[in-house]
């Protein structure tokens, strides 16, 4: 089977600035992956230039379902659901209307979806558009990113304009679909506790690529953080290293990763500072 997202060499430039560089990127099938980067790391550039919304730079190959993006099959289109950072709606029409422009399209459309999200959402549908709160023009968005039940779902910032109620029941809904669908989801959030929900896999954008992907669980469990004297720290031979950093006073700063029993050895030394980093220690130095 083919893999949803297969990226090489994927490089985008907005002269002068470069955002993307060569970066290489797979997504396999049936995955949450979290997009992590700084402000302006690019994660929507990747984003849009992974679904075709923005051209990429010569010599970049981007594959969905295992066709080049810029002639992928009606049948490859409709398995693809996004909802882009800001909500981009028909603001002149109410949902109903919406919502059955969009039916169209797809040859698969859930009804019972579609009225359950509605409903449990509290979006009315025959409201004009141009009326609704951000929060609800985020749900409805998300409701017709949902309803024709895709295989590959992009989210960039899904939650930004939601309460942390509508975020908890957005977050178990596409939970859901992964576990009934086998959806495979990508997106990108600043809300690290959403992901930490709900992500199989975290993925780190840095300089243009994408430094480290690995599933959370793993991630959490064998990175450590250890500070301590150059002499000593160089010799510790972490099978990955994640970051380092040499002072000037002869003390390195290391982040690497590994095996349980190793980190169950490192934690008891007196001689180095060792750490246990939460995602957002982990999120500061890898993407720095």
């Amino acid at each position: 089977m083919n893999a949803p997202i297969l990226i090489q060499g994927l490089s985008k430039q907005f002269k002068p600035q470069r955002v993307l560089k060569n970066l290489d990127w797979e997504v396999e099938a049936g995955s949450i992956v979290g997009l992590l980067g700084r402000n302006g790391a690019g994660k929507s550039t990747l984003i849009e230039c992974m679904l075709g919304l923005r051209d990429a730079d010569h010599g970049s190959e981007i594959r969905l379902f295992g066709e080049d993006v810029r002639h992928l099959s009606d049948i490859s289109k409709s398995k693809i659901g996004y909802v882009p950072q800001s909500s981009e709606l028909f603001d002149w029409l109410t949902p109903r209307q919406m919502l059955k422009y969009f039916k169209a399209m797809y040859p698969r459309w859930n009804d019972v979806k579609v009225e359950n999200l509605m409903r449990r959402w509290d979006v009315p549908y025959d409201k004009v558009i141009s009326q609704f709160s951000g929060g609800q023009k985020q749900r409805l968005s998300i409701i017709r990113a949902l309803a024709h039940e895709p295989a590959l779902l992009i989210l960039d910032e899904p939650v930004a304009s939601l309460d942390p109620a509508g975020r908890r029941d957005f977050l178990r809904e596409i939970v859901d679909s992964v576990i009934d669908q086998q959806t495979t989801i990508v997106f990108s959030t600043h809300i690290l506790s959403d992901l930490e929900r709900v992500a199989m896999k975290v993925a780190f954008l840095a300089n243009g690529r994408i430094v480290h992907q690995q599933m959370l669980d793993d991630l959490m469990e064998v990175s450590l953080q250890i500070s301590g004297p150059s002499s000593i720290v160089n010799q510790l031979g972490p099978h990955k290293v994640l970051h380092a950093e040499t002072k000037h006073d002869g003390y390195t700063r290391l982040l690497g990763q590994w095996t349980e029993q190793q980190c169950m050895s490192l934690k008891a030394r007196t001689d180095l500072k060792v750490e246990r980093l939460s995602l957002e220690d982990l999120f500061i130095e890898m993407t720095k």
